[in-house]
């Protein structure tokens, strides 16, 4: 599709900073209600996260509930969606929807207009870009994160964050520490497994809450949709009694977790699904391990005193949203760095100013990036 020009002199449009699923959401619902939105993206092509992920991943969202407004995931992509068709559809999302698209532009820093009216842009190249309101899409998962553990700069084995794992065929007969009991460290904990090293540990902080992906067909994002709106306390009782269905692994260094499972996603930590950990555990071929506190030379030293050296240390520990420099001098971020509104709400202090995708919601990302789409776009409209 031929990339706009940003020097034009037509109305300011709406932009987008970003071009993945949330990005290309509400520049597709803006669209559909004839406001004109331009996507700016750093990287050459849509999907940049989804691209670096690991081979193995797969959607934890059914397909049916993870499509975008205006098209359909493919049926023959199944019902739990491979990592390499999520980027598929996104560049058929936005062939599709006919967005305009502008790849390899940075937009570093974000200022109110001169006049008063809207927002300028600053973006690598030296370029400004008038908008009348922006949409920020630039991601959950942005910026890499690794602790500040004692002693690692001096960590003479070798480090990388889980972004940088790509499939376990460089680990076959290795000794790996996977730290990190997410989603994506209990995945990749169970992928070196099934894939070869000769060893795993899986260093755990905090005990995680396991669920099925789905139980006789029925799948915990579905669960999580019709208890989102409910008490906490009640969920949390619910999620207790759910959890008899899921083997206790207390035996193997992974007990319950003594906090609710609802209390814990208001926490930012959404339930681990099970694709193959729990297997893992049970089987031997995943062994917990104390958190890791630090490093000294080649060993890696954990919570209970252990000393390790393993081949490898994959950090699932994490993103940073990254928006400091973006829009920290703006006064629309709370203490943890995330913007103080979101969605169709924009900071009293802001208006024009949007942002999606930096929730961690139990209903599925995919899905709530959708609903935003929609009322960010019928928000933009009316304006």
């Amino acid at each position: 599709m031929p990339e706009p020009d940003l020097t034009s002199t037509e109305p300011r449009p709406v932009y987008v900073i970003g071009a993945g699923p949330g990005g290309l959401a509400v520049a597709a619902a803006l669209r559909a209600r004839g406001v004109r939105a331009v996507v700016v993206e750093r990287s050459g092509a849509v999907g940049a996260s989804w691209r670096g992920h690991y081979d193995r991943l797969r959607l934890h969202t059914t397909r049916r509930l993870s499509a975008l407004p205006g098209l359909a995931i493919p049926r023959r992509f199944g019902r739990w969606v491979a990592r390499a068709d999520v980027v598929r559809y996104l560049e058929k999302y936005a062939e599709f929807h006919e967005l305009e698209l502008v790849t390899g532009v940075e937009v570093t820093r974000i200022e109110r207009a001169a006049d008063g009216e809207g927002w300028t842009l600053h973006a690598s190249g030296g370029r400004l870009l008038a908008a009348r309101a922006v949409v920020v899409a630039t991601g959950y998962n942005h910026t890499p994160a690794l602790p500040d553990w004692p002693g690692r700069e001096g960590y003479t084995g070798r480090l990388l964050h889980a972004r940088d794992y790509r499939n376990p065929a460089p680990y076959a007969g290795q000794d790996v520490l996977v730290v990190g009991v997410g989603n994506t460290g209990a995945e990749i904990a169970a992928d070196l497994a099934e894939g070869g090293a000769a060893r795993v540990r899986l260093a755990v902080r905090t005990v995680p809450h396991l669920v099925r992906r789905s139980t006789l067909g029925w799948p915990a994002q579905r669960t999580g949709i019709l208890v989102r709106r409910l008490p906490v306390r009640l969920v949390d009782r619910l999620g207790a009694y759910a959890a008899k269905a899921v083997p206790d692994l207390s035996a193997y260094g992974l007990p319950r977790p003594a906090s609710g499972l609802y209390s814990r996603v208001l926490e930012g930590a959404v339930p681990v699904q099970d694709v193959g950990l729990i297997r893992a555990v049970r089987g031997g071929r995943v062994e917990p391990v104390a958190a890791v506190t630090g490093f000294d030379g080649d060993a890696v030293v954990l919570a209970d005193g252990t000393r390790i050296t393993p081949d490898a240390v994959v950090a699932a520990t994490g993103y940073r949203r990254g928006l400091e420099g973006l829009v920290g001098h703006l006064d629309v971020l709370d203490e943890r760095g995330r913007p103080i509104a979101h969605g169709p709400r924009a900071p009293r202090n802001a208006p024009g100013l949007h942002f999606t995708g930096y929730t961690n919601p139990i209903s599925g990302m995919l899905r709530e990036l959708s609903l935003d789409a929609v009322r960010i776009a019928k928000a933009l409209a009316r304006g």
